[in-house]
């Protein structure tokens, strides 16, 4: 099994917020493949299903962003997952909106949900992917940036990373990770 997670906030209030790219990529996949991610479990939402022949889990944490790393670490202790088969998906202000970054491990920079899962798991080396937001005119709006209203035109942009993460996906799960940093980075 490949665990995809998407990083984000509960969708009632953050649904169109930068700071939710992980769960739009979810959302988008969820769709294309037909996986219901509308069960509750590992403080989640979660789904399964198949992708390219690949049997896959989609999960979306509920824990807010801060605390991502709980809700990882009881999936991949539920499926006693190997941290090859992870793969996180989230937002990223150091790539340009429309732009996707692929990496195999790596330190979280910045971003607090990674910062949670890489505490949880107690390990850096797992796949994640970056869906560009690009950053705020003044670093000041930083939390507003991600957590704020997304114009229409910033919105159409932001989709375009989306449609490119879900791509990339579809490779790594055909390929392997290499076919998709290749093609992608």
């Amino acid at each position: 099994m490949f665990l995809i997670v998407g990083l984000g906030n509960p969708e009632k209030d953050y649904a169109d917020t930068r700071h939710n790219m992980g769960f739009n990529v979810i959302n988008k996949i969820s769709e294309k493949y037909q996986i219901d991610v509308n069960r509750s479990n590992f403080k989640g939402l979660f789904g399964t299903g198949n992708i390219n022949g690949q049997k896959v889990a989609l999960l979306k944490p509920q824990t807010f962003m801060n605390l991502s790393g709980e809700s990882v670490k009881e999936a991949i202790d539920f499926y006693k997952l190997d941290l090859k088969d992870v793969l996180v998906v989230y937002d990223d202000i150091d790539v340009e909106p429309g732009k996707i970054r692929i990496k195999r491990s790596g330190s979280a920079g910045t971003h607090n949900g990674m910062k949670s899962v890489i505490q949880f798991v107690n390990n850096e080396n797992f796949a994640r992917l970056r869906v560009g937001i690009g950053k705020p005119a003044y670093k000041t709006d930083l939390i507003e940036y991600v957590i704020g209203h997304i114009n229409s035109e910033d919105k159409e942009l932001l989709e375009e990373g989306v449609n490119l993460a879900v791509e990339a996906i579809d490779i790594i799960l055909k390929e392997d990770i290499d076919s998709a940093m290749n093609k992608f980075n």
